[in-house]
């Protein structure tokens, strides 16, 4: 499954993990992608990946 969703475009994103004692180790953070069945424009179903922000706030039609 990709990791970004299709309609904002949020992905991963990477940075450090930081220790008690300073040292710096490479992370990653995924963002929270959900696999949906989304209605488009024209009326089909498919499915979409999709960040939980964007179901959300409304931005994704979701089918039933």
């Amino acid at each position: 499954m990709s990791k970004k969703c299709e309609i904002c475009g949020k992905g991963q994103t990477s940075g450090n993990n930081v220790s008690h004692s300073m040292r710096h180790t490479r992370r990653k953070w995924n963002a929270n992608i959900q696999s949906v069945r989304v209605v488009s424009e024209n009326g089909s179903v498919r499915k979409a990946n999709v960040c939980t922000k964007c179901m959300k706030s409304g931005k994704v039609n979701r089918a039933i």
